[in-house]
């Protein structure tokens, strides 16, 4: 019989699979409920299952509207800098950053050096600003460097 971890894990898989998106919202308290487990149950899952190196990134706002959205990265298909943009999002933190750089250098699509500038760059240019405004201009400057970084390896150095 399978863990619950196993049980979670594979009802979320079957939501992209269902709804045919690369992208699912979820509700951490009507996941747990649809369980009967507690919300730390459900954030087990999406830390050692949803991770980046497992191809997926994991946005959760808390709080009375919260909600987790799960992006599964999809880095082998044509097109990668626009997916990139449509998977950023509008926000993301230190760690979301330094996860999505793993994916892309574990997929072989950044260097380990490309990977550890990108994140020294975005790290000095945002240590000082506060969330959320420091979440939406990492984010931003994610999206910009990636999308030169992807175009420029796509199109043999022209942007």
């Amino acid at each position: 019989m399978p863990s619950l971890s196993e049980l979670i894990e594979r009802y979320i898989q079957g939501l992209f699979e269902r709804l045919g998106q690369s992208t699912v919202e979820l509700r951490r308290h009507e996941l747990a409920e649809r369980f009967g487990c507690a919300p730390s149950q459900i954030n087990y899952v999406l830390e050692t299952r949803f991770t980046a190196e497992r191809g997926y990134l994991v946005e959760s706002r808390r709080g009375g509207g919260g909600y987790i959205r799960i992006m599964r990265l999809q880095v082998s298909r044509p097109g990668l800098a626009c997916a990139i943009q449509e998977h950023i999002g509008d926000q993301l933190t230190p760690r979301e950053v330094d996860h999505l750089l793993e994916r892309l250098s574990g997929a072989g699509l950044l260097s380990a050096d490309q990977a550890g500038l990108v994140r020294r760059a975005i790290a000095r240019e945002t240590r000082s600003i506060a969330p959320p405004v420091g979440d939406v201009l990492r984010a931003m400057l994610l999206r910009a460097i990636l999308c030169v970084l992807l175009i420029d390896r796509d199109s043999g150095g022209e942007v």
